[in-house]
C-alpha cells in the first residue's frame, strides 16, 4: 500500500499538471522578491500554482501497443504450414483435393513473403479473410467431411459428404479469387493515379 501511494506521488510529481503549476508558482515567488505581491504573496503563488496546474494539458495515455499487420500475416503464414501438415495427413476424394490444391495455392501465393504479402497487409478485410480461411473455414471444411465420412459408411444411401466438401472449397476459391482482383485492382488504381500525378505535373 505504502509502494502504490508512494509510486502515485511520484507520478503526481513528474506530471504535467506539477510541472506547470511549479512554473506558474515560481513566476509568484519572483514577484514576491519584487514587492509586486505584497503581504498577500502565499495566496498569490498558490494561485498561480493551481491556476498553472489547471491550465496544463491533461496526460495523454500511451495507445496500447497492437501488432502491426506484418506481423499478424507472420503468424497466419505460421498457422498455414501447420494446416498443411494437417491435409497431408487427409484421404480426399479427387474432386475435392483438385479443389483444395487450387485454393491453398492462392493462399500460399498470397502469404508469400514480399511485396504481395506488403499489398494484402495493407488491406486488413483481406488479411481478416485469409486469416478466418486458414485458422477456420478450411480446416472446418475439412473436419466436417470426415467425420460424415465415417457415418456415411455405417448408413449407406446418405448424400455423399464430399458433395458438401467440394462445394465448401469451391466457394472458398472464389472467396479468395475475389480478393486477389481487389488487390490487382487497388495496384491498379495505385498505377493509374501515379500517371495522372505525372501529367498534371508536366502541365
Amino acid at each position: 500500500m505504502a509502494t502504490s501511494r508512494s509510486g502515485g506521488l511520484w507520478a503526481y510529481l513528474e506530471s504535467r499538471k506539477n510541472l506547470t503549476g511549479s512554473a506558474c508558482g515560481l513566476a509568484g515567488v519572483v514577484l514576491t522578491f519584487t514587492g509586486a505581491a505584497g503581504p498577500y504573496w502565499p495566496a498569490v503563488v498558490a494561485g498561480l500554482y493551481g491556476a498553472g496546474a489547471l491550465l496544463a494539458p491533461p496526460e495523454r495515455p500511451a495507445p496500447p501497443d497492437f501488432p502491426d499487420p506484418s506481423a499478424q500475416l507472420d503468424e497466419v503464414r505460421a498457422d498455414f504450414g501447420r494446416l498443411r501438415g494437417y491435409l497431408a495427413g487427409v484421404e480426399l476424394p479427387p474432386g475435392a483435393g483438385e479443389r483444395l490444391g487450387e485454393l491453398t495455392g492462392l493462399l500460399e501465393a498470397l502469404l508469400e513473403p514480399g511485396w504481395v504479402a506488403e499489398v494484402l497487409a495493407a488491406d486488413p478485410d483481406g488479411v481478416h479473410a485469409v486469416s478466418r480461411a486458414v485458422r477456420q473455414d478450411v480446416p472446418e471444411a475439412v473436419d466436417a467431411y470426415v467425420r460424415a465420412r465415417w457415418w456415411t459408411r455405417m448408413t449407406p444411401g446418405q448424400e455423399p459428404p464430399e458433395r458438401h466438401l467440394e462445394r465448401q472449397l469451391t466457394l472458398l476459391r472464389e472467396e479468395a479469387a475475389r480478393l486477389t482482383d481487389r488487390l490487382r485492382d487497388a495496384e491498379a488504381r495505385r498505377q493509374e493515379s501515379h500517371t495522372r500525378y505525372l501529367e498534371d505535373r508536366s502541365g
